[in-house]
């Protein structure tokens, strides 16, 4: 069987490796663009920063590597310009002598990827713009970093790779602004409160967001010198465009392969909808494993996983793939690590669900064990069922080990009752005793249970507070000219409580207030209201 594979970095040679593994009879032949195969997208801003030392390193496979690992043919700088599927032919041009050959196959798995969204604006021509998407792009922007050229930097785009981007610019001691048109960074990723905080700890760190702000033209006598946006114009030594990506699908114009705003839709055996012809990794679409929803997940986790399933499916080994939960984990500015499966609460009320949430602040190991820190975590669940629909978590720490476990309960429809008891791994270097997510999962039973009343962060900031005494639960007066109460010495009703005032507790993380509450409750208080997350997460106004 003739397999002709169109790309060459994630998809397409997990792909190919994985079609010789199955069946070394196959002749598989790949075509790519590019010069390298197999690269490490997603540690082009480490190589910015120097945690990447050495560009060898971000190359995983040479083709002439490859080639031999695997038994399939790799042709560089080849760029696929039409399909023809009632031929079963590509046509493809060297991009070293601009002749077009025609290929045949008898399977075609489409893995081309996609490019980096260049706006079309004034100025993009200047030296010092650049995008991130493959190998000579960090080494450029590393290269003009280290000869002195850039010590202000404008990042447009605050997603993933952007905020990467800026927290190793940073690091190598350039003055980083990052704008985004969206109202918060990490956009549709995490819920608006937790985007915020993030935003939060850059300004501090001494890196600027900038949202609701559009990129409008670049100014500079042969190089960058001023960023122009809808707000102000900044002067700026470079610029990286970090604002999205297209897929590379143009070429299928014409060959009757249905696609979704320039994606390729597949079916849950990443079968297009034209005989013989696959597709997966940045091109294609896949399905929300919850919604059940067509999904675009431009992930380098996705493109393999994809590319080892449909491998097995063109070679008759029938698996289907049950889709994408939009899971995804970040190390960005100001030594913080963000992590998400599953519906956030604004996803999950868009699609129906009556939801409960919660947001915890809890230790990410036994605070008594050096380097111990916190997680913010925030569940979702549905009120009807109590199944978890989602997680996001930051912290300092494993925060990757917080969302794998949301990616399992929610893969396996699990309820926050199944996962309240679970017997995670402890020891105090690694965990507490009540493992940090079971911990959240408890508080989020108490809330559904009616346990604990509480005001999100979200609800403090739009104003559900209004009429409330402010109380002070901490382990120690925090909050000035506030009522402190020390939930240890409560033993009947408080002097000068009414029982049916409205008491919003507030202490450092939210246990102490809960705790509060639960003895307030006991003495006939009926109007208390716990802030989640504490002062750690939300700064009370004075």
């Amino acid at each position: 069987m003739k397999v002709l594979v169109l790309g060459g970095v994630a998809a397409g040679t997990k792909a190919a490796a994985k079609l010789m593994r199955e069946d070394r009879s196959c002749e598989v032949t790949v075509l790519t663009k590019g010069r390298d195969i197999s690269y490490a997208g997603c540690g082009l801003p480490y190589y910015v920063g120097g945690v990447i030392q050495e560009k060898s390193e971000l190359i995983v496979n040479t083709p002439e590597k490859f080639a031999a690992l695997t038994g399939a043919m790799v042709k560089t700088e080849t760029e696929a310009v039409a399909v023809h599927p009632d031929r079963h032919v590509v046509e493809a041009k060297d991009l070293k002598t601009g002749e077009v050959t025609e290929y045949n196959y008898d399977k075609l798995v489409i893995a081309t990827g996609a490019s980096p969204f260049v706006p079309p604006i004034q100025g993009l021509d200047l030296k010092n713009v650049f995008v991130m998407r493959t190998p000579d792009d960090a080494i450029g922007l590393r290269e003009a970093v280290e000869a002195g050229e850039v010590k202000r930097a404008v990042v447009a785009g605050g997603g993933f790779i952007g905020l990467e981007v800026a927290e190793n610019l940073a690091a190598k001691g350039v003055k980083t602004t990052v704008i985004d048109f969206a109202p918060h960074v990490l956009p549709n990723f995490l819920d608006p409160e937790l985007s915020e905080y993030v935003e939060n700890r850059m300004a501090e760190e001494g890196i600027m967001p900038m949202t609701g702000v559009s990129l409008e033209g670049v100014e500079g006598d042969g190089k960058v010198e001023k960023v122009l946006t809808s707000k102000r114009g900044m002067k700026a030594d470079a610029l990286v465009l970090a604002i999205g990506i297209r897929p590379n699908t143009g070429f299928l114009e014409g060959s009757g392969i249905e696609m979704f705003k320039g994606t390729i839709l597949t079916d849950q055996y990443l079968r297009t909808n034209v005989p013989d012809v696959y597709a997966a990794g940045d091109c294609a679409m896949v399905t929300n494993r919850q919604t059940g929803k067509a999904a675009w997940s431009p992930m380098g986790s996705t493109a393999n996983i994809a590319g080892r399933i449909l491998a097995r499916n063109v070679t008759g080994k029938e698996s289907a793939y049950p889709g994408v939960l939009g899971t995804g984990v970040a190390k960005l500015p100001g030594g913080l690590n963000v992590g998400r499966t599953g519906l956030t609460e604004t996803a999950a009320r868009a699609e129906g669900y009556d939801v409960e949430s919660v947001i915890t602040v809890v230790d990410d190991k036994a605070h008594y064990y050096p380097g111990a820190g916190l997680f913010i975590i925030k569940l979702t669940a549905d009120k009807a069922t109590r199944k978890l629909l989602g997680v996001q978590v930051l912290g300092a720490g494993a925060v990757d080990k917080v969302t794998d476990i949301g990616v399992t309960a929610i893969s396996l429809g699990a309820t926050v009752d199944q996962l309240a008891a679970m017997d995670f791994a402890y020891a105090p270097p690694f965990s507490t005793a009540i493992h940090p997510f079971a911990h959240s999962v408890n508080i989020l039973m108490n809330k559904l249970d009616g346990e604990m009343e509480s005001i999100t962060p979200a609800e403090y900031a739009a104003g559900a507070a209004e009429g409330y005494e402010i109380i002070d639960c901490s382990q120690k007066p925090t909050l000035p000219e506030k009522t402190y109460l020390d939930f240890a010495k409560i033993d009947g009703e408080v002097p000068g409580l009414a029982k049916d005032a409205k008491l919003l507790l507030v202490c450092t993380k939210g246990r102490r207030a809960y705790l509060t509450q639960n003895r307030l409750k006991f003495y006939g208080y009926t109007n208390t209201r716990v802030l989640e997350g504490g002062t750690t997460f939300t700064e009370m106004e004075e």
